[in-house]
């Protein structure tokens, strides 16, 4: 039998419904059904979109999470009432921070669905950050300055693209550029504009469909105190305070 199989027998089982009763719901024969579940016959998309309606449960939960082994508890319910998000709990009921640290971050793409990967994962609590599922995420490189390298960005899961404002910064997990930290824009259809506050990174676009999660930027956990150079603007300012102090000097000079 195959984690789906054993998933959907586990849920039905948990539902207290029939094979019968279940085929009955996604409009198949029972024979049909059985044979998903003895795992005979793989389930195409459309019958696994009515399952996951069904149970309320994501479609990757259901084909890459071995359900029997989730405390339901220990998930965040997303909008239709649907299951997604794995997290921790304190023991207080407070939402933990888990922390993706360098070491562990190469399997949180195939992990992040997966609450034993969640449960192995580093936690802190930051209560100045209020409501809201948290997650810290490593910076790499220097596309966003001021964020360093080495530095943790900490997130607020975003349940949906709708609630992505344009110009602000956000940690996305994507199937095809892994784990990114960004300024997003919304502006084409079904894209995303992922921008680097460092200029000489290009802009490029993610479709909707390559998202995995989004989480949206809620402080750094750096140790340096480096400080950073003046942007263009500043540096007029500078330049202008300048001649301000010398122009007060000159007048000084000629009273006296």
């Amino acid at each position: 039998m195959s984690l789906f199989s054993d998933n959907i027998r586990a849920l039905r089982v948990k539902s207290k419904i029939s094979q019968e009763k279940l085929a009955e719901h996604l409009q198949i024969t029972r024979g049909r059904y059985v044979k998903y579940e003895d795992g005979t016959s793989e389930a195409p998309y459309e019958i696994l979109k009515k399952i996951a309606y069904h149970f309320h449960i994501s479609i990757d939960l259901l084909l890459s999470v071995d359900i029997r082994k989730i405390d339901f508890q220990d998930l965040i319910y997303l909008e239709n009432n649907r299951l997604i998000l794995p997290i921790q709990i304190e023991p207080n009921g407070d939402n933990s921070i888990e922390i993706v640290t360098e070491k562990v971050k190469a399997g949180y793409l195939t992990g992040y669905a997966d609450p034993e990967y969640i449960e192995s994962l580093q936690q802190i609590s930051l209560p100045f950050l209020g409501s809201g599922k948290h997650r810290g995420f490593p910076v790499e490189g220097d596309s966003m300055p001021p964020h360093e390298e080495g530095s943790i960005i900490v997130g607020r899961y975003v349940e949906n693209i709708g609630q992505v404002q344009d110009g602000k910064t956000y940690i996305l997990i994507t199937k095809n550029h892994g784990m990114v930290y960004k300024r997003l824009n919304k502006n084409k259809k079904n894209t995303l504009v992922l921008e680097s506050d460092n200029r000489f990174y290009p802009n490029y676009e993610v479709k909707f469909s390559e998202i995995l999660e989004i989480w949206e930027f809620q402080c750094n956990i750096g140790r340096t105190d480096t400080k950073q150079p003046l942007t263009e603007i500043e540096s007029l300012k500078e330049i202008l305070l300048e001649l301000k102090r010398e122009v007060s000097e000159i007048k000084e000079n000629t009273v006296n």
